[in-house]
This record gives structure tokens, sequence and C-alpha cells, in this order.
């Protein structure tokens, strides 16, 4: 039993060392690649004339794909937040970096629904909490 609380406690040492190297290193957070915008502006909400942004978390792979989305601040309408959210999904990043390289990295996302034209996607806010 000593023996395999020893090489756990290695293990663990080890994975935490590996996750501070580079620790130095910049970090660069995901960018949208230029293309069409996919978050559509809900028909229901444009036609009462409703506005209103939603703020997303989002889960940026190596290769620029979101694999994970959540609302971090609703938009107070649920329609606005699921297009969001559904929208999000099929965006395309430049992948966030560690230095020279690509990491996995979530990043902040505000989406404006307004008039003045359709569900604009913002650039990703400041990185939320310690980057892997």
């Amino acid at each position: 039993m000593n023996g395999c609380r020893s090489w756990l406690r290695a293990a663990l040492a080890l994975a935490w060392l590996g996750g501070c190297r580079g620790a130095d290193e910049p970090v660069q957070q995901p960018v949208a690649t230029v293309g069409e915008n996919p978050i559509e502006y809900p028909v229901s909400m444009w036609d009462r004339k409703v506005e209103g942004e939603t703020v997303l978390m989002l889960h940026v792979d190596e290769l620029g794909n979101v694999d994970s989305a959540y609302v971090e601040t609703t938009s107070g309408q649920a329609e606005f937040d699921s297009a969001a959210v559904t929208g999000a999904r099929k965006l395309q990043f430049s992948a966030g970096r560690r230095g020279e390289h690509a990491v996995a990295m979530w990043t902040r996302l505000p989406v404006r629904f307004a008039f003045d034209s359709t569900a604009t996607v913002g650039e990703p806010a400041a990185p939320a909490g310690r980057q892997p």
C-alpha cells in the first residue's frame, strides 16, 4: 500500500510540474476567424424589437474548434442565450497559444443582439482563471 501511495504522490507531483511548465511564456487568447456569423437573431425577438447581450464562456481546443459553450451572463432572454450558444459552437478560431504552442483554453465571448446589425460577436475578453 505504501508503494502505491508513493507512486500516486510522484504521479501527482509530475502532473503538477508539467502544468507549471511554460508558465512564464506569453498567453494569447483564441481569436474568431473571419467568416459568416453562425449566430442567428431569433426571429420572434426581432419581430418584438427586443435587444440584448449574452456573455458566453467557450472552450476552444488546440485546433480552434469550440468544444464546450455555456452562458456566463444571461441576456435575460432564453431565446438570445440559446441562439448564442447554438451559433457559438459553430464558430472557428485561431487557437489560443502559450508561447509557440497551440493550447486549449477557456475564453469569454460577448454576443450582442441589436437592430443596428444582426447578432454580433465581440472580441474574446481576458482569460478566465488559470490556463492549462
